[in-house]
């Protein structure tokens, strides 16, 4: 099927969906470096992580050997209702760039919550049901996690509180309203509600949130409540695991067209959507089947991959989580209060840090101005409007395409279009005033938080 035309969407059928999802861990020679104990310094061991994780989930992100992980029945079913979601060829952003390159996207938007999150958050819910617990706590950045894991829980009858970067819960009123409708609860962090919240508003008493923030506030909310574990959409491998299913359904819609890409592209923020999209690829990568160019890309406000430090420091703000090595800006700092959204965490994944540090991935950042420009061009000749994060795909794409046409090679391009943004039309005013600004944080406000990085592990 190699010379067939390719339809403007690749759907697969039900029975092509993805059965396991794929560890890429397991074709690492060089594996990511453990988890600490903080008080210790010593590799966290699974009795210690299910005391704050589902024990299942824990399972799954230790296991650094398994290359495949069944799917449980009960999940695949549920992801019928959305899933499998469809490649899309955007002959019209093609046309409009004068590209030879040939441009595919993975569209994540088309379930209610509006993104891929929900790959991992039934999940999650489903391993917390299955462990009799009451209920889960969450932190949320754009608000699309929180939604998704809402729905989830909701599906299941679990209680699901939800821990709001306070730029956000003011931003997206809306997005905070589908959650409460869903019937969790959002408070907005950091917050007076917590030890650890009113410790950060102490220290940082103007502060409109980070991630990190919101992470301490929910793990202290679930350690304070029996019955409760904590569970998050993003950074851990457990979750990367999960969102397999994006690159693993990508990959064999692809193939049925012949189709290899040359270039695969995704936003980064803590990594959930990049590791689930190019996992299978890099697999092949790593296993020599098979070569391809990976870019991360990141908010210039928040540039972990492209300005941090390789090292072991906090996952979290409020320092109650397990120490991670990943490329940092530090667990202190606090991103502006931009419309980078889901991308303002301070760290990433432990597994693309490791791949990023081989060489194996390349990173950019990029200013929310031409993030917007890139989004406000797509929606107008591919009829959706994209999420701020995923936009920052959508620009690197844009660049490539560009540059395809410069140099006239035709390479194919691949990007992760991971949700929809009906829910960031304040953000979409804001550009179509001209209000919208670009914060780039400068080197001393960055050194100022390295400098409190934690002088543990190598």
């Amino acid at each position: 099927m190699a010379n067939e035309k390719i339809p403007y969407k690749i759907y697969l059928e039900e029975s092509e969906m993805p059965k396991q999802w794929y560890n890429v861990r397991a074709d690492m020679k060089k594996k990511p470096a453990p988890l600490l104990n903080p008080s210790t310094g010593k590799p966290v061991t699974a009795e210690e992580l299910s005391r704050v994780f589902c024990e299942e989930l824990v399972k799954q992100e230790l296991d650094d050997t398994s290359a495949y992980i069944d799917i449980p029945e009960e999940i695949r079913e549920f992801y019928k209702m959305y899933r499998p979601s469809p490649v899309v060829r955007a002959y019209c952003l093609e046309k409009q760039l004068d590209t030879p390159a040939k441009i595919y996207y993975k569209f994540e938007g088309n379930n209610t919550s509006g993104s891929h999150k929900l790959n991992s958050a039934i999940a999650q819910a489903y391993y917390a049901k299955q462990q009799g617990l009451k209920g889960v706590t969450t932190e949320t950045g754009a608000g699309q996690w929180g939604t998704a894991l809402s729905m989830a829980c909701s599906y299941f009858g679990l209680d699901c509180q939800v821990y709001m970067v306070k730029c956000s819960y003011e931003q997206k009123p809306f997005r905070r309203e589908v959650m409460r409708t869903y019937g969790a609860s959002i408070t907005p962090s950091p917050s007076e509600t917590t030890g650890v919240g009113r410790k950060i508003l102490e220290e940082f008493p103007d502060t409109k949130g980070s991630l990190g923030c919101a992470i301490s506030e929910a793990v202290e909310a679930a350690s304070a409540q029996e019955g409760y574990r904590y569970v998050l959409g993003s950074v851990l491998s457990q979750v990367l695991l999960h969102q397999t299913v994006i690159g693993l359904e990508a990959k064999t819609a692809l193939e049925k067209y012949g189709v290899k890409p040359d270039i695969i592209i995704g936003c980064a923020g803590g990594g959930s959507n990049l590791g689930g999209l190019i996992s299978p690829f890099m697999g092949e990568k790593l296993r020599g089947e098979a070569d391809y160019r990976f870019i991360a890309v990141e908010p210039a406000s928040c540039p972990s991959l492209t300005r941090g430090k390789y090292v072991y420091d906090f996952c979290d703000t409020g320092k109650v989580c397990p120490l991670q090595k990943m490329y940092t800006l530090g667990s202190s700092f606090m991103p502006s209060a931009n419309h980078a959204g889901g991308l303002r965490y301070h760290g990433m994944s432990s597994v693309l840090s490791e791949l990023y540090d081989q060489g194996l991935m390349e990173a950019v950042s990029v200013e929310q101005t031409s993030v917007f420009a890139a989004a406000q061009q797509f929606a107008r000749v591919e009829g959706i409007l994209p999420a701020p994060e995923s936009s920052h795909a959508i620009r690197v794409a844009i660049d490539e395409a560009l540059r395809c046409k410069e140099t006239g090679e035709e390479k194919n391009i691949l990007f992760g279009l991971t949700g929809t943004g009906y829910f960031d039309m304040y953000a979409y005013a804001a550009f179509n005033d001209g209000k919208m600004g670009d914060y780039i944080p400068t080197d001393e406000e960055i050194a100022v938080s390295l400098g409190r990085i934690p002088n543990i592990g190598d």
